[in-house]
């Protein structure tokens, strides 16, 4: 993905982005909301999980000139579309995950940017019938974010993600494209 919206680009990851990572990733402030403040990541933490060939294609985020989020996509396999509520194996779906590391840059619109343009990109690929991300039920910023970029909450997924040693759930979020 080489997305440039204004002064957003969305690019594929390449190695020195490693260090950007593991800076964010170890920040207790961007892992309350992402992985959790209990998992601060190394640079070789970050190598193995963002850098490894698992079906993703992984994207930083820059804004005016400066990386400042990660942003990753990838269809979801049967397995998860079944695990998900989805009976229509056909139909093609897109998960996105993103975070934004600069914490200056929360608040200011942009997660706002990157998740329209996000949105945008996926849907001029062929095929594609609706996009889904899931957020945990008490990221609100998030979930609000999610809202202004035409996602609706789908359905609660129970005890979806660990974070912090609980597992919480989260909200299966949908983008269907009219």
């Amino acid at each position: 993905m080489n997305v440039v919206i204004g002064e957003l680009n969305v690019r594929p990851l390449v190695d020195g982005d490693k260090y950007t990572l593991s800076r964010w990733l170890s920040d207790p402030v961007v892992l309350e909301f992402y992985e959790g403040r209990d998992r601060p990541f190394t640079p070789e933490m970050v190598e193995e999980k963002f850098f490894s060939d698992r079906g993703v294609m992984s994207c930083l985020v820059e804004y005016e000139g400066i990386e400042i989020g990660y942003l990753q996509y990838y269809q979801l396999d049967h397995e998860t579309m079944i695990r998900y509520g989805y009976t229509n194996l056909d139909e093609v779906i897109y998960g996105t995950d993103q975070f934004i590391g600069e914490t200056d840059y929360w608040n200011k619109g942009v997660g706002t940017q990157l998740i329209r343009a996000v949105v945008e990109y996926l849907l001029q690929k062929e095929g594609v019938h609706r996009l889904v991300m899931d957020p945990m039920t008490w990221n609100t910023r998030a979930i609000r974010c999610y809202e202004k970029c035409g996602y609706s909450k789908a359905r609660i997924l129970r005890e979806h993600e660990l974070h912090e040693g609980v597992y919480h759930d989260s909200w299966l979020m949908e983008f269907i494209p009219e």
